[in-house]
């Protein structure tokens, strides 16, 4: 059996439950309602996001979120192309898949203007470390938040 080609595209209707299936994989903290206001969120914000997959027939492998904002810790400009969450299913991990989701991310946000890109990862994240310094990003700072409740 031959694997069938995979597509990179924006996000489609269709697409709906799979997007969301990765987003959990991705984002496993966060609760199911949240996951799906926030893709109505950026759905109806074309203007400033967009949601590209990896299709593989009728199975994602993979989507990146992008988003242009106004400010971004350590860059020049402001309308910045800002990866906002990127996810490979781990079988499809270092074939290509993950940089030609961020080509296409850099793409739209070159053709709105923006000059620089930026992104972040979790202190520790180093898988997401590596896979953002081979595409050429630089890591500028790192930073720890902090909280405490005072009730």
């Amino acid at each position: 059996m031959t694997p069938k080609e995979i597509t990179i595209r924006p996000v489609e209707p269709s697409d709906r439950d799979e997007w969301l299936r990765l987003r959990k994989l991705l984002w496993d903290h966060t609760s199911e309602a949240d996951h799906l206001l926030e893709m109505n969120e950026i759905i109806n914000d074309p203007e400033s996001q967009l949601v590209l997959v990896a299709a593989e027939g009728n199975s994602l492998i993979g989507f990146l979120e992008v988003s242009i904002r106004h400010f971004a810790e350590d860059c020049e400009t402001d309308n910045v192309g800002y990866l906002e969450g990127w996810y490979v299913e781990p079988d499809f991990r270092r074939t290509g898949i993950g940089r030609s989701l961020v080509a296409n991310a850099e793409g739209w946000a070159r053709d709105a203007g923006c000059m620089e890109m930026a992104s972040d990862a979790e202190l520790g994240n180093e898988e997401s470390l590596s896979a953002h310094t081979q595409l050429g990003y630089e890591e500028t700072s790192r930073l720890i938040h902090f909280r405490k409740e005072i009730r």
